[in-house]
């Protein structure tokens, strides 16, 4: 079986992206937000494999990942990542998943999305 490539990643990344879009005009709040982690998720594998040759660890961290692509991040952009991370636990479990969905309001999720999507347009950047 072959490594996929970084594009590969990518790609799977911009689909999640636009799945994390659909969600929030469905106002399905809780997947937008495990939609964005999923797409930052994978624009940090795509740099991970871009910038060492070898696949990114089965890890959902993505401070970690970030640190492990060589990815120097400014406050704004850990606090997301970190965020984000927080939610694909809590998106998981049923015990976890309501305490989310009470917190989340519209714009709140907008705000994630939005800066989940510049945040993923800089990490893909760095493939080229």
């Amino acid at each position: 079986m072959s490594m996929p490539v970084p594009e590969q990643w990518a790609e799977r990344a911009r689909y999640d992206l636009q799945t994390a879009r659909a969600m929030l005009e469905a106002r399905r709040y809780v997947y937008v937000l495990f939609c964005c982690q999923q797409a930052a998720e994978k624009a940090l594998k795509a740099v991970v494999i871009a910038r060492t040759g070898k696949l990114a660890p089965r890890i959902h961290n993505l401070p970690r990942l970030a640190e492990l692509a060589g990815v120097a991040l400014d406050p704004p952009r850990l606090d997301l990542l970190a965020d984000l991370s927080n939610y694909y636990v809590q998106t998981r479990y049923p015990d976890e998943i309501e305490s989310v969905g009470q917190e989340t309001d519209p714009q709140r999720v907008q705000a994630t999305l939005d800066m989940t999507e510049e945040t993923l347009e800089w990490l893909l950047s760095m493939l080229n």
